[in-house]
This record gives C-alpha cells, sequence and structure tokens, in this order.
C-alpha cells in the first residue's frame, strides 16, 4: 500500500493575516509609548523641554515703574504679549490666572505670571499696570529694544507690527506660547495658547514643576 502524500495546511484567510499584523503593530507602538512613559518620569500635559534648558535671565521695567530683573529662584509663566492685543493674550493671561487660583496658598506664594510686551512703544508701566491688574498677581514688564529682540529670540519669540494705520495704531503678530520656568531656572514645558484653557491640566504640570525643580 502507498502513502499518501499529506495534505497541504490550508491557505490562512487574508483577513486574519491582515489583523495579526494590526496586532504586532499595535503591540509595538503599545511597547513604544510604555516605554516612553518610563524614560519620562512625569507625562506632562505642554509640550517638555527634554533635557530641561536654562532659561536666559533679563531686565526690564515693571508695571512700578521700579527696575526688575528674571532670575531664577521662582517657578515662572512667561508669557509674551501687548495690552492692545484684542483676544489671545488677555485669554491666556485669564487662564493662567486661573491656573493660579486653583493652586495652594503655599504654592501661589512660588509662582509668578509674568507678561512681557512686544510693544515697548504704547505699553508704558502706567499702561501695563492698568492692564495686569485684571489678572490677579500678573507682573508686567517693559523691555525697551533692542534689548527685547535679543531677549524674544533667546525665547524662539517672534513678533511684527500688523495692520499698520498709524504710528500708535497697529497690532503686532507674535508668538502665543507660554513658557514654564522652573525654580532653577530652567525651561521645562512650553504651553500652546490652545491648552491654557484645560485649567485642570495646566495645574498638573504646575504642582510637578513646582516641586521638581531641574537639578
Amino acid at each position: 500500500m502507498t502513502d499518501l502524500p499529506a495534505a497541504a495546511p490550508a491557505a490562512r484567510p487574508w483577513y486574519v493575516s491582515a489583523l495579526f499584523a494590526l496586532i504586532a503593530v499595535v503591540l509595538l507602538l503599545g511597547g513604544a509609548w510604555v516605554f516612553a512613559r518610563l524614560r519620562s518620569p512625569f507625562p506632562f500635559y505642554g509640550t517638555a523641554y527634554t533635557p530641561p534648558l536654562e532659561a536666559r535671565t533679563f531686565s526690564g521695567t515693571d508695571q512700578n515703574g521700579q527696575p526688575w530683573t528674571f532670575h531664577p529662584g521662582r517657578t515662572t509663566a512667561l508669557f509674551f504679549g501687548f495690552t492692545h492685543c484684542p483676544n489671545i493674550c488677555p485669554l491666556s493671561l485669564a487662564y493662567l490666572n486661573k491656573a493660579r487660583q486653583a493652586l495652594s496658598s503655599e504654592e501661589r506664594a512660588r509662582f509668578d505670571i509674568v507678561l512681557v510686551s512686544v510693544d515697548p512703544e504704547r505699553d508704558t508701566p502706567a499702561r501695563l499696570k492698568e492692564y495686569v491688574a485684571f489678572f490677579g498677581q500678573a507682573t508686567g514688564v517693559r523691555v525697551p529694544e533692542p534689548a527685547l529682540s535679543q531677549v524674544a529670540r533667546a525665547y524662539g519669540v517672534a513678533y511684527q507690527k500688523a495692520d499698520v494705520k498709524g504710528a500708535t495704531d497697529y497690532q503686532i503678530n507674535h508668538t502665543t506660547a507660554t513658557y514654564l520656568i522652573d525654580a532653577s531656572g530652567h525651561l521645562r514645558v512650553l504651553w500652546d495658547y490652545t491648552q491654557l484653557p484645560q485649567v485642570d491640566r495646566v495645574v498638573r504640570d504646575l504642582r510637578y514643576v513646582l516641586e521638581n525643580p531641574a537639578s
């Protein structure tokens, strides 16, 4: 009696192979996500500076007409804007103030909100004082040119006059990010203005940076 050859196994349906491939991709991506989270001790809501960068120190005049210098020592949310801004600047400062109010009194004592004007021609200390009064404990700072352009460049901020109708009638297009700097003077997180309305998530970033300055 002659042995018959073994029957070839039935071909796997294409959709089964596709399913296995999809599962493999999901597992690979999931493993990459877990690996990234294990490397980063805290999954920031904003964009993290990895590694943290040293923030540039600079000087100007505050809303009270007094010399003001940014230097390490306090956690700071730094925003570049101007008092004639129709929407993004006041909204950003309002949401940052909401985040500040959500902190404990002890945390608030270690946290500053600073607006650096990109319109030093119109934003006098008196104008800044009237403006920042609407946003809690925010500090308004005027830095004259050409120092302002150097500071802005150091933080990756761009600004330019737009819709110019006269010497004092214009708008300014500018970078709308907020820079979170820790007490050791390191840039830790960048928030886009569209992220600021998620106040609870901003507060989570804030609390972590308050308690974990870079070494």
